[in-house]
């Protein structure tokens, strides 16, 4: 079964300016490697979890704070397997 994930692509507005929350992956390999290497809070979830439960429970998960408001879904994407 292929894998699955799900995030929440955070924003604002502020003085006409688009502003997008990103994260940075954690563990030993990310460490010094900031440049190139930010993503939105996302993470794996399985067949009997809803997408957005996953994603809000990613992106706790990963920044340590809840999140609640109006969603929007953005869609999914299946992507390329690069070998």
């Amino acid at each position: 079964m292929p894998k699955q994930s799900a995030g929440i692509l955070l924003y604002r507005r502020t003085n006409n300016t688009l502003q997008i929350f990103l994260a940075h992956p954690g563990g030993p390999f990310f460490k010094n490697k900031d440049e190139g290497s930010w993503t939105i809070p996302k993470g794996e979830f399985l067949d009997d979890e809803e997408p957005l439960a996953a994603a809000k429970r990613e992106f706790q998960e990963e920044t340590g704070q809840p999140i609640n408001g109006d969603f929007i879904s953005l869609g999914s994407v299946k992507q390329k397997v690069v070998k």
